[in-house]
């Protein structure tokens, strides 16, 4: 690369779609990647996990992530196993929650890659996993936690620092100080209140921003989600019946949680087993 200290941005995922944030840095000589998601949802969108990466992945200096969710974080495993030797920097919290959440995906992609080969759906007579158990894991020794607000410096004048984004435990905006301008990425924000996480921190300006807006075109419903959720559990409790909530979400299952624990400290719904099936 030609060192210049004017920041050049691309765009590797989470463009045309909601999942696959990558989004990539080139100034004064380096590479910085902001996160590194898998591709989710329609086998089209899928199958780009299997594509080349945009750029040489021996190139890339730096990875930030915002936060632990998958479409933002579960590619490091495949980034490291093809070349990647840098470190992955992020907050504590994001760290100790990829440590559960990679090794689950990775020990789920070996689970669909034999089931595929037994039911013989796949076009591959031996399809393989996009990574394993094992490689997550190994993606999980370059993880470097910092906290919040802390300055960190990453080498020729380039500069980030992390600031709350709500969202989820861990769950961050990066600014990045390169050439004498101020990049923003804003991760994934926070409703605000929110029952369970901190408010994001307010944005205090950037040359650049860079905003995730998956749900930028809708607006938060003004409506108390544990009276709607309620009447609902009350009802199936009286008839004898079970409940089952399809909230695959790191996040949302737990703010699911919290709600129907104070339904029953406040004698709302009678107090039941409750089952999380999560690693």
């Amino acid at each position: 690369m030609i060192p210049t200290a004017r920041p050049k941005l691309r765009f590797l995922g989470a463009a045309g779609t909601v999942t696959g944030s990558r989004y990539l840095i080139e100034a004064m000589g380096r590479r910085i990647l902001i996160d590194c998601g898998l591709f989710q949802g329609f086998k089209q969108l899928r199958a780009r996990n299997r594509k080349p990466f945009p750029v040489r992945v021996n190139t890339i200096d730096t990875v930030l992530l915002t936060h632990a969710h998958l479409d933002h974080s579960g590619y490091l495993p495949a980034l490291i196993r093809a070349g990647y030797r840098g470190r992955v920097l992020c907050t504590e919290a994001t760290a100790e929650l990829c440590g559960l959440i990679l090794p689950d995906s990775g020990h789920i992609q070996q689970e669909e890659a034999r089931y595929a080969a037994r039911k013989g759906y796949s076009k591959h007579k031996n399809p393989k996993p996009l990574y394993t158990l094992k490689d997550a894991k190994a993606a999980l020794d370059r993880f470097e936690p910092h906290a919040f607000d802390q300055r960190i410096e990453l080498g020729d004048g380039i500069a980030a620092s992390f600031s709350p984004a709500g969202h989820l435990l861990g769950a961050a905006q990066i600014q990045l100080e390169v050439g004498g301008r101020v990049v923003h990425f804003s991760g994934d924000l926070g409703h605000d209140p929110d029952p369970l996480m901190r408010p994001p921190k307010p944005f205090g300006g950037a040359d650049v921003l860079v905003c995730e807006s998956t749900y930028g075109n809708r607006s938060h419903p003004d409506t108390d989600s544990e009276a709607e959720l309620a009447p609902v559990l009350k009802r199936t409790f009286a008839r004898g019946g079970t409940v089952l909530i399809p909230s695959f979400a790191v996040g949302r299952a737990q703010g699911l949680m919290l709600h129907i624990a104070r339904l029953m400290e406040r004698g709302d719904i009678p107090y039941v087993p409750v089952f999380l099936n999560s690693p």
